[in-house]
């Protein structure tokens, strides 16, 4: 009885993969996009902290192009593995930068914050970006070209 409750369960989630795998890509874009739209409107700001920080200003436009590039490339489900990856990197590097060894408590709560964040992108790479998304048509369209190439 216990097993096939769990079974109904896990079809009933698994029925909802497509539509909660698009609500995680979304909700992970939402936290990237605007963090790079504010260091575009404190350009000068956001380049002097990460000078002080030992990083040089030169790479703020890699930065803001990442957050704001990713965050497009996680809506649209293209190159997601990909995308999760360069920004769980980012996000470790600039997390133990920027917000470890303060004992303020809010930055200490940004610190464990950014690790759920990075465990969302952790679980994308592992499943894929489900199959609302453009690398799902993408394998789709790969996938019914090769059966044709080999009659050829």
């Amino acid at each position: 009885m216990l097993v096939s409750l769990l079974n109904a369960i896990d079809r009933f989630f698994q029925f909802l993969a497509a539509p909660l795998l698009l609500i995680s890509r979304l909700l992970l874009a939402w936290f990237f996009f605007p963090a790079g739209l504010e260091k575009i409107q404190d350009y000068s700001g956001t380049a002097s902290l990460m000078s002080s920080h030992g990083f040089p200003a030169i790479l703020l436009p890699l930065v803001i192009l990442l957050e704001m590039g990713g965050a497009v490339l996680l809506v649209a489900g293209l190159a997601t593995r990909l995308t999760c990856f360069a920004l769980a990197v980012f996000t470790i590097v600039a997390n133990q930068t920027y917000n470890s060894g303060d004992p303020n408590q809010v930055r200490e709560f940004l610190y464990v914050a950014e690790f759920v964040t990075i465990s969302g992108m952790a679980a994308l790479m592992a499943v894929g970006p489900g199959a609302w998304s453009l690398d799902a048509f993408r394998r789709k369209s790969a996938a019914a070209v090769e059966p044709a190439a080999r009659d050829d």
